[in-house]
C-alpha cells in the first residue's frame, strides 16, 4: 500500500508492506507531498511540486532505491492526471498557460504529446491495452468526455449538457474483467450521468456509444471504480453528510450494499477476492483504515480516542427544504458561543468526520456549526442548483435561518455567534458579515474571494468557467451581478471585526484582490487584522496551518468572550499534533490502470483546515 500521512508536521509519502507490517517514508520534500500512486510493478509514484504548485511525476521501486522522472521531456505543470497500464505505459496531463498537456511515453522514457486542450482538461485513465485514453472536460459542455488513441486521433467525443445532462468520467475496466457487452476489444469506460435529478451510471465501449445502467442509480452524488476482477463496481455514494458503499453488478444489474460503519469514507477501494479497504472517520472519531474481510491494515498517527463534546445533527426549515448541519456543542456549556464554520466548494459539503478544527474550537469551550447551505453536494441535483437569492446570497440566507434556529433552541448564544471559512467559505464569511452585519460577532476568512469580479479575471481557466455558470457570464456582461454578490461592495455596512488570512502565490483566491478588500476595510475604518502566508491555494506545510490556527482562535477568545487571559478556556491553544482536515479534498487518488473522478468535478476549494493533512491510501 502506498499512502500519505503527517511527517514532522509535513504531508509525505509512505509505503506499507504488509507481509510484514513495515511501513516506511519515501517522500522528505520541504513543501510536502499529497499526490501518489502504485503502478502494477509495485513501483510507488508521486507528484513532486513547488511552492507554486508546479512539478512533474516521479517514482521508485516499493523496496526503495533511487527516483526517476516518470517521462522525459514534459515541462513541469499543474497536475492533472496520471494514468498507467501493466505493460509500463504511462500517461500525465498537466496544465500550463492556460490549457492541459496530456503526454505518453513507456515509464522512465521520452514523452511525446498526444493532445492540448485549451482551458480546464484532466486526464482521466487510460485502457489497460494503451490504446485509448479518457480525457475529461466540464461536465456540461459538448467535450464532456473526450477519447483518443495514443496518436491523438479522437475516438469518441461525449457530450454533457446543462441543467441536469452532466456528464463525467470515471476509469477504464481492469483487463481481468468481462466485458459488460459486446465491445469488440472488451474495451469500457465507466461514466455517470446526471439524469432526471439522479446520478446513473454508464458504460462507454468503442463503436456502441454510452451505455446507461438504468437500474443502477442514486439520489445524491457517487463516485465509483471497478473491481479488481472487472465484474463489479463499486460505489460510494454522499448522502446527508455521510458515505454509503454499493457494490454494482452489471451482470445481475443488482446493486448490493457494502458493510461501513456510521461516518464518511473519505476513500474506499476494492481489493482481490471482494474485500474494500476504507479510510473512514465521523465527528467524534479520528481517521482510521478499515477493511471489510477483517484484513489488518497500518494504524494511522492521528489523535488517541474519542473527540470531546456532544455531536449532533440539526434539520433548519427552508423555502427549497430543510437545511442540514452537523452541530458540536462543547461539555456542560449551553448555550454556548458559536463558531459556524462555513465550508468550501460551492460544490462540496461538511461530512460526519474529523475535523480539527472543531476539536480545538471544542476544546476552547466554542460550539461549532457546519451549515450544508444550498449549493452543497450530497443532497441532491435540485439542492445543488438551488440558488434562488444569487450567488453566495442563497447561501447567506441559509446561514442567517440555521443559526436563527440555534439561537431559539437555545443551544448557541445570540450575542456570540462568529464566522469562520477557507476559500469559497472564507468568501461567504465575508459576504454574510456584510449583508447581515447584525447577527455576526467576529469573522476569520481564509484566503477568500473578496471580489468577484477581480478574482475572475486572474483565476485559474476552470475556475473562470465556474463563475460563468454561477453568475450566467462574465463580469462584462452580467457586472451586476458580480457587484451584488461581492463582499467589497459590502464594507461600508461591516460592524464585526476580521481576521483575514491570505497567500501571496494563490491562483484560486488571487492575493490582489485580497489586497483591494483590505484597503477597503482600511479606508472604512473596520477593524481588522491580517495575516499572510508565503503559499499558494493549498499549503502542505503543517506549521503554516498550525500557525493560523492559533491566530484565529485567539481572535475569536478575544472578540466573542474578550477573555484571552492566560488560563482561559478562550486562550487554550491546541497542540501541534492534533491532525487538521485539508484546505480541499483532492478526491479519490490515481488508480494504477486508470484514473478515477467524482461528481460534481470543480470547485474552487474549500475545507477551511489550518493544519495536516489527514492520512489517504494509494492503492493496495
Amino acid at each position: 500500500m502506498v499512502f500519505t500521512a503527517d511527517a514532522d508536521g509535513r504531508c509525505q509519502v509512505f509505503t506499507w508492506d504488509a507481509t510484514t507490517g513495515r511501513a516506511e517514508q519515501v517522500t522528505d520534500r520541504p513543501g510536502g507531498t499529497l499526490r501518489c500512486a502504485i503502478d502494477h510493478g509495485a513501483r510507488v509514484w508521486w507528484f513532486a511540486e513547488d511552492a507554486d504548485g508546479r512539478g512533474h511525476w516521479r517514482f521508485r521501486s516499493f523496496d526503495g532505491g533511487e527516483d526517476r522522472r516518470g517521462l522525459e521531456g514534459v515541462a513541469d505543470g499543474s497536475p492533472r492526471g496520471l494514468a498507467l497500464t501493466p505493460d509500463g505505459t504511462v500517461a500525465v496531463a498537466t496544465a500550463s498557460d492556460g490549457g492541459t498537456t496530456v503526454h505518453i511515453g513507456q515509464r522512465g522514457g521520452r514523452a511525446r504529446a498526444v493532445t492540448r486542450v485549451e482551458g480546464h482538461a484532466v486526464l482521466v485513465g487510460i485502457s489497460p491495452d494503451g490504446r485509448h485514453l479518457a480525457v475529461g472536460g466540464p461536465a456540461a459542455c459538448g467535450r464532456a468526455v473526450t477519447v483518443l488513441s495514443p496518436d491523438g486521433t479522437v475516438r469518441a467525443v461525449l457530450d454533457g449538457g446543462p441543467h441536469g445532462g452532466e456528464l463525467w468520467a470515471l476509469g477504464f475496466r481492469p483487463a481481468s474483467g468481462t466485458a459488460t457487452g459486446d465491445s469488440g476489444d472488451g474495451t469500457e469506460l465507466l461514466l455517470v450521468r446526471q439524469h432526471r435529478d439522479r446520478y446513473v451510471l454508464a458504460v462507454w465501449r468503442p463503436g456502441a456509444g454510452p451505455l446507461t445502467w438504468e437500474w443502477c442509480a442514486f439520489d445524491t452524488e457517487i463516485t465509483a471504480s471497478w473491481y479488481p476482477d472487472g465484474d463489479a463496481v463499486l460505489v460510494r455514494q454522499e448522502r446527508h453528510g455521510r458515505s454509503l458503499l454499493h457494490r454494482a453488478d452489471p451482470r445481475t444489474r443488482s446493486v448490493a450494499a457494502v458493510p461501513a460503519p456510521p461516518g464518511t469514507l473519505l476513500a474506499a477501494a476494492a481489493r482481490p477476492g471482494g474485500d474494500v479497504h476504507c479510510l473512514w472517520t465521523s465527528a467524534s472519531q479520528p481517521p482510521r483504515m478499515l477493511s471489510t474481510a477483517g484484513t489488518p491494515l497500518p494504524p494511522l498517527g492521528t489523535v488517541a480516542g474519542s473527540v470531546p463534546g456532544d455531536h449532533r445533527e440539526t434539520w433548519t426549515p427552508g423555502p427549497d427544504g430543510p437545511v442540514h448541519s452537523l452541530l458540536a456543542l462543547p461539555d456542560g456549556a449551553a448555550p454556548a458561543p458559536a463558531v459556524f464554520l462555513v465550508h468550501g466548494g460551492p460544490a462540496d459539503h461538511d461530512r460526519d468526520a474529523y475535523d480539527g478544527v472543531v476539536h480545538s474550537l471544542v476544546a476552547s469551550g466554542f460550539a461549532v456549526v457546519r451549515a450544508n447551505y444550498r449549493g452543497s453536494t450530497g443532497y441532491g441535483p435540485r439542492w445543488r442548483r438551488a440558488y434562488p437569492a444569487g450567488v453566495g446570497l442563497t447561501q447567506v440566507q441559509d446561514l442567517a435561518a440555521v443559526r436563527a434556529d440555534l439561537v431559539h433552541r437555545g443551544l448557541v448564544r445570540a450575542d456570540a455567534t462568529a464566522l469562520w471559512g477557507t476559500s469559497w467559505g472564507g468568501y461567504l464569511a465575508l459576504l454574510a458579515a456584510g449583508v447581515d452585519p447584525a447577527l455576526w460577532h467576529a469573522v476569520v476568512a481564509v484566503k477568500p474571494v473578496a471580489d468577484c469580479a477581480a478574482a475572475h479575471r486572474t483565476a485559474t481557466p476552470a475556475l473562470r468557467a465556474l463563475d460563468e455558470r454561477l453568475f450566467g457570464g462574465t463580469p462584462d456582461t452580467v457586472p451586476e451581478a458580480y457587484a451584488r454578490s461581492s463582499p467589497v461592495r459590502y464594507v461600508p455596512r461591516l460592524r464585526a471585526p476580521l481576521l483575514v488570512v491570505a497567500a501571496e502565490r494563490d491562483d484560486k483566491c488571487p492575493p490582489e484582490q485580497v489586497r483591494d478588500y483590505l484597503r477597503a476595510l482600511a479606508l472604512a475604518g473596520v477593524r481588522h487584522e491580517a495575516l499572510w502566508l508565503d503559499t499558494g491555494h493549498d499549503g502542505y506545510d503543517g506549521r503554516d496551518h498550525v500557525a493560523v490556527l492559533r491566530r484565529a482562535i485567539g481572535f475569536l477568545g478575544r472578540e466573542l468572550r474578550g477573555s484571552d487571559r492566560p488560563g482561559s478556556r478562550a486562550a487554550h491553544q491546541p497542540p501541534p499534533d492534533v491532525p487538521l482536515r485539508p484546505e480541499r479534498d483532492p478526491g479519490p487518488p490515481p488508480a494504477a490502470a486508470s484514473g478515477t473522478g467524482t461528481t460534481p468535478a470543480h470547485r474552487r476549494g474549500g475545507h477551511r483546515a489550518e493544519g495536516r493533512r489527514q492520512q489517504r491510501p494509494a492503492g493496495g
